[in-house]
């Protein structure tokens, strides 16, 4: 039986993976949709998908749920506070950090211990999450860091800044979802540092992923996203890496439409 669990899955991407994965997995299978709040329905498909609450801002729900649901094959983690253009920084940086990077970094202890032989764990993340987007004097602050443990001291330093204000004195970007997704993918990095060696003798992929641009009503808010696909259309990529063949070059990296994006310039 094949078990997979995604995160912030009630619309969008995430409901969009659950569905993709009760079509393409078998019936013995179990997909679990996972949220702060119900989904308004459960797809359809011949895996058997069952709802769970979970709130990735909560420090205890990862090991709880991780321990309700035991070993698995497949983990999406995809949950995510949405912010628009006339959210101020500083008034959201606490609860998004909560939800975007403990939530990453509590779900990769949680589930990388739980990986059956061959499974797959993979952050959704953004292109943005790479330090060509960061001031050379900030990729310290991120660039080979060796646990999740330094990951989360190095995103509460930022996240303080910002709170307090300095930030605005430095070279941080103002759109806090660029710092926040490479912290994202520092954490898969990190991680990835150590179960290397362990992963490749087991057949585990353990890796962000980028879906691309989607058509969102938040994404809607910072772009034209009138062309982008939407998220059943951008759901396919991901779903063909989380279901395909293992490709050594993708293990521990930032994977955007089967291809591994360089993390610095």
């Amino acid at each position: 039986m094949t078990t997979a669990l995604v995160t912030g899955a009630t619309q969008g991407l995430g409901y969009a993976l659950v569905a993709g994965l009760a079509q393409r997995l078998g019936s013995g299978d179990v997909v679990y949709l996972t949220g702060r709040t119900p989904a308004a329905a459960l797809p359809e498909g011949r895996a058997k998908v069952v709802g769970l609450h979970f709130d990735v801002a909560d420090p205890g729900a990862a090991e709880r749920v991780a321990g309700e649901v035991g070993e698995v094959d497949i983990v999406f983690g995809n949950a995510v506070m949405r912010v628009g253009p006339d959210d101020e920084p500083a008034a959201i940086v606490d609860a998004y950090t909560q939800v975007n990077n403990f939530g990453t970094t509590r779900l990769l202890r949680a589930f990388a211990p739980r990986l059956r032989d061959g499974g797959r764990l993979l952050v959704v993340a953004s292109s943005l999450g790479t330090l060509h987007h960061l001031a050379p004097v900030l990729h310290p602050r991120f660039d080979g860091l060796d646990s999740l443990d330094a990951v989360d001291a190095a995103t509460a330093t930022w996240r303080d800044e910002v709170l307090d204000g300095r930030a605005k004195g430095m070279a941080w970007p103002g759109f806090v979802n660029i710092p926040s997704k490479i912290a994202q993918v520092a954490a898969v990095r990190a991680l990835a540092a150590q179960r290397r060696d362990e992963d490749a003798r087991r057949g585990i992929l353990l890796a962000a992923v980028c879906p691309g641009m989607i058509n969102t009503p938040t994404s809607g808010l910072w772009w034209d996203v009138s062309g982008a696909p939407t998220p059943d259309e951008a759901a396919v990529a991901l779903l063909d890496l989380a279901l395909g063949e293992i490709r050594p070059g993708h293990y521990g990296e930032l994977v955007r439409h089967g291809k591994a994006l360089p993390w610095k310039p």
